[in-house]
């Protein structure tokens, strides 16, 4: 009972206090429930966005975005989506924008963009004890990617003379391939390769030498005729200055500086 009555005369001090100071009871509790709703269309693909233990989204794509709709006036509503479908989705109203480590390099013409906010890489990983060391190892080699991804296009199109290139639907997927010997070599953004070996105490190699580094973007419709992704671009640089981006991608990654490092995007 003396812990309940400690709890009570706290309470009553902050009623107290807000009564004094003017405010209402109700100005206690956040008004964010009332803010209108951006629906953000995203896949599992750790540490940009997954959920927690609590079953709720989370990750460096998911604190970014509701920060900067906080500052713009909105609410973030998190919807996975069938990434293959995305740019569909995303033209029928049926989300909003999407946000999930979404390489801007190549897709300039497909969408309305906000950013980059955040620089990356595309790397090959390899098992720890594989003779790949260089690009040009992959000659001959089975290689595995996520479907409609950046590395998919780079070795689809590029001047890698990959043996078999192996496209699969979910990101996961392709680390279980790489480990259970059935490919030689995955595609992927670095970050969530060392975010699967930290989860799972995975034992790949990553190699030097990246397929590409990109810029990480916000993609809006081209249809869109609302001030949104002009907005979000702006706020996310503020962002960047004021120190709220470097702490957030900081909680989920070490040295959040240099993916920070976006400025030299000709975008």
């Amino acid at each position: 009972m003396k812990g309940k009555r400690i709890i009570t005369s706290l309470l009553s001090l902050s009623l107290l206090i807000c009564l004094l100071s003017g405010c209402k009871t109700s100005d206690l509790e956040s008004d964010e429930s009332n803010l209108p709703v951006i629906t953000l269309g995203s896949d599992n693909y750790p540490p940009y966005n997954y959920l927690n233990e609590d079953g709720n989204p989370t990750g460096i794509d998911v604190d970014l975005a509701t920060e900067a709709f906080k500052r713009l006036g909105y609410r973030v509503e998190v919807v996975y989506i069938d990434w293959e479908k995305n740019k569909e989705l995303l033209e029928s109203g049926k989300i909003d924008c999407i946000m999930a480590c979404f390489s801007m390099e190549g897709r300039l013409n497909d969408y309305k963009w906000a950013g980059p906010y955040i620089s990356s890489r595309q790397v090959i990983a390899v098992n720890k004890d594989s003779d790949i060391y260089a690009l040009d190892d992959l000659k001959g080699k089975n290689v595995a990617v996520q479907s409609t991804t950046k590395p998919e296009d780079i070795l689809l199109n590029g001047n890698y003379d990959v043996g078999n290139l192996i496209s699969l639907n979910h990101r996961e997927l392709i680390f279980t391939f790489l480990q259970k010997g059935y490919v030689d070599a995955i595609g992927a953004h670095e970050e969530s390769i060392i975010q699967y070996m930290k989860d799972y105490n995975a034992n790949f190699r990553i190699l030097e030498e990246p397929l590409m580094k990109v810029g990480i973007g916000v993609a809006f419709s081209k249809n869109d005729k609302r001030d949104l992704c002009e907005k979000l671009d702006k706020t996310l640089k503020e962002m960047r200055k004021d120190g709220t981006s470097k702490k957030i991608i900081g909680k989920y990654l070490s040295d959040p500086e240099k993916y920070l490092e976006v400025d030299d995007f000709a975008y």
